[in-house]
């Protein structure tokens, strides 16, 4: 059997870093995708309109000079197709792909403590042995359907977006169902207002979205890009959650009327997040706060669609902005203007069924050549639930985390030496521009490994004592945030899976400030919190 040092369960941008960083280190790795190529995210979904809403020049590697001066993006919220060819050339310039295996799923990790080794083992029959196994599998990576009546009966095409056929699919004049609007429903909705000769948008629960406000890059903009990586990243690395938006220091109510309005307009038309992420540092916390900036977003879906009663759908009743993920669009909300839209919200128009020719509501049949599933996925931990992690004495992860994720700083849990986890549960790379806080976990492992390697050391487990801190420090601070007291895939709340209809909160909620600063103090004190052993082991 095949042994290694190390093995990198995902190749999307954290496990392609993983293994760059752990191969520099003079190990030997082994990253293990399911997919076909790199790109993780960026390789599963393809379906139109799929794009950054984090700015493009905020999310790629940082790592290399060299790759920040030769590329150059085309959209401030580069499409995914863009962002796909960038993964595949660092892939290439890095020559990451011969210590990949593609096209295999990990089905089990089982801890070996006579050897001091994890056993990996694979669906096609491959198994290799490594000393340390880290896991880059991504928080939304696990597609979710729910199980409507009637739906393998349905003679058309239908698929997740993160399924989208790999092979040309004609949409132009079908009829289409999009089932969603969260972030993903959006996007695809967007797109297939253009070309669908009946779109039938199914709705369960609206979302407060903001517009994405992208445009084209030209060269000198690119350019002056170029010249400001440090700055860029700099400002990415001070804000609270690794974005380019970072919190107003005045309160909601530290001003006038007037002027909280002309603020509020500010922001609305700037780029991306701004609505959200730079509005008044009082909107996490404060209900009256929350409900302003969603009253605002309220009057403008007002004013953009023509139809009162479907304007009046739209608007979110059951979550106040800020307390879940907010979608970026473009025009989304004029597409409900066109004729051949329709919106049907399930709560007053409930989904009886799906047949062979379409979908059945109470107010009647609407058929259907195509359905597209926009449902959302096992956020967070349903990945690593998918895994069979077995750790000491038999303990499997998913079982320790019955009542929920237990983890020191998202990066490892107690009982399972040697695993280390790049996103996982409460990790500062949760709740954050993904790759901009990713790195720093990446690099946080690679140098903890190489601290082991130099050191003679054998063994690394979280403690007990640090995991029910680290646990406790996030849960309590979820409890003060909005947000934590709100149903949704950030408080591990899915409907359609057994097992996740009570409220526990699966992001990091402390600021990327004090992340940072706790793991600087952690290494400052020989890794406190982590037990490490030079245990001899079996050769």
């Amino acid at each position: 059997m095949t042994e290694l040092d190390a093995v990198i369960i995902g190749a999307g941008m954290s496990g392609m870093y993983q293994l760059h960083t752990l191969r520099a280190r003079g190990l030997s790795v082994l990253a293990i995708e399911a997919g076909s190529e790199v790109g993780g995210t960026w390789y599963w979904n393809r379906y139109p309109g799929c794009r950054f809403d984090s700015e493009s020049y905020s999310y790629c590697f940082s790592f290399d000079e060299e790759l920040l001066q030769e590329w150059n993006w085309s959209e401030h919220f580069a499409p995914q197709p863009e962002t796909f060819a960038y993964l595949r050339r660092a892939a290439d310039k890095f020559d990451l792909r011969k210590d990949i295996r593609f096209d295999t799923r990990v089905v089990s990790a089982h801890w070996q403590e006579d050897t001091g080794r994890w056993r990996i083992r694979c669906e096609d029959g491959f198994e290799v042995l490594a000393r340390y196994l880290v896991t880059a599998v991504g928080i939304l990576s696990i597609p979710v359907i729910p199980n409507f009546p009637g739906r393998d009966s349905f003679a058309g095409a239908q698929f997740h977006t993160s399924d989208w056929p790999r092979d040309d699919f004609d949409l132009e004049g079908k009829r289409i169902a999009v089932v969603g609007t969260g972030a993903t429903g959006v996007q695809v909705v967007q797109e297939m207002a253009k070309v669908a000769g009946e779109l039938t948008v199914v709705q369960k629960e609206p979302n407060w979205c903001k517009p994405l406000r992208n445009a084209p890059i030209s060269p000198d903009e690119m350019d002056d890009i170029k010249s400001r990586y440090p700055e860029i990243f700099r400002a990415c690395r001070e804000s609270d959650a690794g974005f380019l938006h970072n919190w107003d220091s005045r309160s909601t109510f530290d001003v006038s009327d007037e002027a909280r309005e002309a603020f509020y307009e500010q922001k609305y038309d700037e780029r991306g997040f701004a609505f959200w992420l730079s509005n008044f540092q009082d909107l996490s916390i404060d209900e009256r706060a929350a409900e302003l900036a969603g009253a605002f977003l309220a009057r403008k879906i007002r004013e953009r669609v023509k139809n009162p009663d479907v304007a009046e759908k739209l608007i979110p009743k059951d979550h106040l902005f800020g307390t879940r993920r907010v979608p970026m669009e473009t025009r989304y909300y004029e597409t409900f203007n066109q004729p051949n839209v329709r919106l049907i919200d399930v709560n007053s128009d409930p989904l009886v069924e799906i047949t062979a020719e379409g979908i059945r509501f109470d107010s009647g049949f609407v058929p259907v050549d195509i359905i597209i599933y926009a449902t959302g996925f096992d956020a967070v931990r349903g990945a690593l639930d998918r895994l069979d992690i077995v750790g000491r004495n038999g303990l499997s992860l998913k079982r320790k985390w019955d009542d929920g994720p237990v983890t020191f700083l998202g990066l490892q849990t107690h009982g399972f030496p040697n695993f280390f986890m790049v996103v996982g549960p409460h990790s500062g790379a949760t709740f954050c521009n993904v790759p901009r806080c990713a790195e720093h976990n990446v690099e946080f492992i690679a140098e903890l490994i190489g601290h082991m390697e130099d050191n003679g050391l054998t063994r690394c487990e979280a403690t007990e004592a640090a995991e029910v801190d680290w646990t406790k420090q996030v849960l309590d601070q979820a409890d003060q945030l909005l947000a934590g007291k709100t149903n949704s895939w950030f408080t591990g709340i899915n409907h359609n899976l057994e097992g996740r209809g009570q409220r526990k909160m699966l992001l990091y909620t402390l600021g990327q400030q004090y992340f940072l600063n706790t793991c600087r103090e952690i290494v400052e004190q020989d890794y406190l919190g982590f037990a490490m052993t030079n245990e001899p082991v079996a050769a």
